[in-house]
């Protein structure tokens, strides 16, 4: 998590039963550990006759103490070290959003004179991302003026053919629309490690990065060559090279792959043929997310009914490629959240038999059980 915490004791019950598997759809064991780790400030706070904002705030990992060893073993067999962060802005900003003072010392009395049990909830979290060990990833311009993006990474519909062409496409000076994207075709690209554990934007996106850079500087080697100007002097834009302010002495990139593929004659002495590069990122440690969440609820007594007034959002995950799939990868996790606290549970008879094994009983949060999810980001780069 996002706190110092220089000693703890826990214990652990393993159990063994007959039921059925369970394997992950996201976040596995993360909303469990945050809950334990959320609720004993919580209940230190109460103890201590702390606010609960007040406790968060003292037990933070500073700026300056990172990078952070946890000194304990990560699942890339390293020592769980983050890099980077900064948590309090995201809590004060939270805080704000949801008008936290303001509740407790208006709203609060207000709304209990009236009968009515409402309550403020706030944890922050950090999520492990981006371990190793490695994504590769190839660009190419092609002799059309396209490009294709190569990367072994697979993808199950985080976003990956967007983010990845949007990071290619800033070096190379072309469209999004202009890049064809390959993705987990062993055909196409032989090595790659998976899509698991948020690694796909950071890791393959630094790959996809190195390999535009990399084709980016054949571009602009070449051009100079043919154009007899400075590389300086160029500049990637509307899909060709041109010298900076004439834009009649120009190459588009089709015209330029076709030249760096000679026919006939010898190659220049110092170069390759083609626009084509290939790279890997491995990284040295994972990355990490941070954020803050808080959430206005009202319980009504008499049924135990529990209805989300507000929620809202404060996320830090660096250096953000796509603002509309980073909102939608929040909504569609706070939503996942909302299920498995209030909605989701499996059945069982005495004999181990499920009950609820059809979506007709078991319990999911559709889009009228979501509320508006108000969000904000910052952005802490990772070094």
């Amino acid at each position: 998590g996002p706190y110092r915490v220089p000693n703890y004791y826990s214990e652990f019950k393993a159990v063994f039963t007959n039921k059925p598997i369970v394997t992950p759809y996201r976040g596995a064991g993360r909303q469990h550990g945050v809950f334990v780790m959320e609720r004993l400030l919580d209940i230190a706070a109460r103890e201590l006759e702390i606010d609960r904002v007040e406790i968060r705030r003292r037990n933070y990992i500073a700026p300056d103490d990172f990078p952070h060893n946890h000194e304990i073993i990560y699942q890339d067999f390293a020592p769980l070290t983050y890099d980077s962060g900064n948590y309090l802005p995201a809590l004060e900003r939270a805080v704000e959003m949801i008008d936290y003072h303001k509740f407790l010392e208006k709203e609060k009395a207000r709304l209990r004179a009236e009968g009515r049990y409402a309550g403020i909830g706030i944890v922050s979290y950090v999520e492990g991302t981006g371990i190793g060990p490695y994504e590769g990833a190839r660009v190419t311009v092609e002799a059309s003026g396209k490009v294709c993006l190569v990367t072994g990474v697979g993808t199950q519909g985080q976003g990956h053919y967007t983010s990845f062409a949007q990071v290619v496409a800033e070096q190379l000076g072309v469209e999004v629309s202009d890049i064809r994207v390959i993705t987990g075709d062993t055909r196409e690209f032989h090595w790659g490690t998976g899509t698991f554990a948020s690694r796909g934007a950071v890791v393959a996106g630094n790959a996809c990065h190195a390999a535009a850079k990399a084709v980016r500087e054949k571009i602009l080697k070449l051009a100079a060559r043919l154009l007899k100007v400075p590389e300086a002097d160029l500049v990637l834009e509307g899909g060709r090279v041109q010298v900076k302010g004439k834009p009649d002495q120009a190459i588009q990139l089709g015209d330029l792959a076709r030249q760096a593929n000679p026919l006939r004659g010898a190659v220049t002495p110092g170069t390759e043929p083609g626009l084509e590069a290939t790279a890997y990122f491995g990284p040295e440690r994972g990355a990490t997310a941070s954020g803050v969440h808080a959430m206005l609820v009202e319980v009504d007594p008499e049924t135990m009914m529990v209805e989300i007034k507000r929620y809202v959002v404060v996320h830090d995950c660096g250096t953000v490629l796509n603002p509309m799939i980073l909102e939608g990868q929040i909504q569609g996790g706070v939503a996942q959240g909302i299920g498995n606290a209030f909605y989701e549970q499996l059945h069982f008879s005495d004999n181990g038999e499920l009950l609820n094994a059809s979506f007709m009983d078991y319990l999911l949060p559709t889009a009228l059980d979501v509320p508006p999810i108000e969000t904000d980001h910052i952005e802490t780069p990772s070094p």
